[in-house]
């Protein structure tokens, strides 16, 4: 039998046939609600026999965790990517970096802002919170504020509440298409930067509340 003849998915390392089982279940989760979804259905996106997902991943529901905790988290090495310089250019590159994240993952992180698949679960919200506060954790780290802060958890809170600025500005440019990227750019950066210049100064304590 020729080389040519072989399916593609017989020649990908385990690395990368693990993440080609991922990419699939990300898209499909992203697709359909969770209960539509079937291992089956995956294997037959990704190419695989349905066993190597148990192999890789254990149960369905233990793979759409992992997506849903993938899709929410910024990850450490987002912030190694980023440029040397002021809080301008920093702001700018992280916000064109979470853009673009979102971008090629778009319907799964729709998904999981929204979570219906598998309605109120705990273990689902435990990873949705615990995503919220590790990428707060990144962002305070990508604008320069040292993990040895006295304040951390306070200044952790003001970027999550910013978080939720940042999933809505994502909707109205994903889903209602009321802002383009550009808008939704500007915007993020902005309140941003403000938000590190003059919001955490104050929850510091190194500005007097104004009049």
């Amino acid at each position: 039998m020729s080389t040519d003849s072989v399916p593609r998915w017989r020649r990908l390392e385990p690395d990368e046939r693990r993440e080609q089982i991922f990419a699939c279940a990300a898209e499909l989760f992203g697709e359909r609600p969770y209960a539509e979804v079937s291992t089956s259905d995956i294997a037959v996106r990704a190419g695989v026999a349905r066993g190597l997902i148990n192999h890789y991943f254990g149960t369905k529901r233990e793979l759409y965790l992992a997506v849903v905790r993938r899709a929410m988290t910024v990850p450490h090495f987002a912030v190694e990517l980023l440029p040397e310089g002021p809080l301008e250019v920093r702001a700018h590159a992280a916000v064109e970096w979470f853009l673009d994240m979102i971008s090629k993952q778009e319907k799964m992180w729709l998904a999981a802002i929204a979570p219906e698949g598998i309605g109120r679960d705990p273990e689902v919200e435990r990873i949705l919170e615990d995503a919220d506060r590790e990428s707060a954790d990144r962002v305070l780290e990508a604008v320069g504020i040292e993990p040895t802060n006295s304040r951390w958890d306070e200044l952790n809170a003001v970027i999550r509440a910013y978080g939720g600025l940042v999933k809505a500005a994502g909707r109205e440019w994903l889903v209602r298409g009321a802002l383009d990227r550009r808008e939704v750019h500007v915007l993020l950066t902005r309140t941003l930067i403000t938000l590190v210049s003059e919001v955490f100064p104050a929850v510091q304590g190194d500005l007097e509340p104004q009049p």
